[in-house]
């Protein structure tokens, strides 16, 4: 394969993965709590085949490669839902939840009760409260939660919401189900002391559909000339051999 044909083939490589990384922002447009990913490109360069017999120095080529990935974690717009079990952090903060796997932190508060009367995610993971799980009674109404995250119902306070922050949300990485979890000794949780909550609303997700949708168009027409740029080449070579093979006979 020819130079600019791996050189466009890596071009289209890291086109399709945007595609991708827009195709799933979209896809979490109304989800609550997302963060919106982004992909960081770099400049690959390779040398050609070195030899002192060449008349002119080597030319490195100039390849493209995705080499990381970031979120976006600014704060969703915050939507009244008048839910009660529905909560919003205001400002930074995040939810601490129980997996099988061990603690993991999210933004979305679309919290519902299961059959044990404990208060879970929509998948089913239990919320932390500063002591623990989060258990109600079956006769137990009026809940009400108040701005610093404390559960109290007409059985009397229940709990409080475990939020915790980071130093750099920027190092916590996606692990599927809107879950995240925090790489790195110098990057754990610190418990918030005076966290700010809302119920009856929830975060909605940070991605602009509008700028995903022209994302989305830019990726498809760059990746459309790629290809054209690769059959012209390929219709340049084949026209090429065909004229050296009619002037041979």
């Amino acid at each position: 394969m020819q130079n600019a044909e791996l050189i466009g083939l890596t071009r289209q490589t890291a086109l399709k993965r945007n595609l991708s990384v827009i195709a799933n922002n979209l896809a979490n447009l109304n989800t609550s709590g997302f963060k919106g990913e982004n992909l960081l490109f770099e400049e690959y360069m390779m040398p050609v085949a070195s030899m002192s017999e060449f008349r002119r120095p080597d030319r490195p080529l100039s390849y493209v490669q995705d080499f990381t990935s970031f979120r976006d974690m600014s704060e969703g717009d915050v939507r009244i839902t008048d839910n009660p079990l529905d909560v919003a952090v205001d400002g930074k903060g995040w939810f601490v939840v129980d997996t099988p796997d061990g603690e993991r932190f999210t933004r979305a508060g679309n919290f519902q009760l299961n059959a044990n009367g404990e208060l879970v995610t929509v998948n089913g993971d239990t919320v932390q409260g500063q002591a623990g799980p989060i258990v109600f009674a079956p006769d137990e109404t009026n809940l009400n939660i108040a701005r610093d995250g404390t559960i109290s119902t007409s059985a009397g306070v229940r709990g409080r919401l475990r939020v915790v922050e980071f130093e750099n949300e920027k190092t916590l990485r996606p692990i599927g189900r809107n879950l995240f979890i925090a790489d790195g000794e110098n990057n754990l949780p610190t418990d918030m002391a005076a966290p700010r909550v809302q119920q009856g609303a929830l975060e909605g997700s940070n991605v602009n559909g509008v700028n995903e949708m022209t994302r989305m168009i830019e990726v498809t027409r760059a990746y459309q000339t790629v290809a054209q740029m690769m059959k012209d080449q390929n219709d340049l070579m084949t026209n090429a051999i065909q004229t050296l093979g009619t002037t041979d006979s």
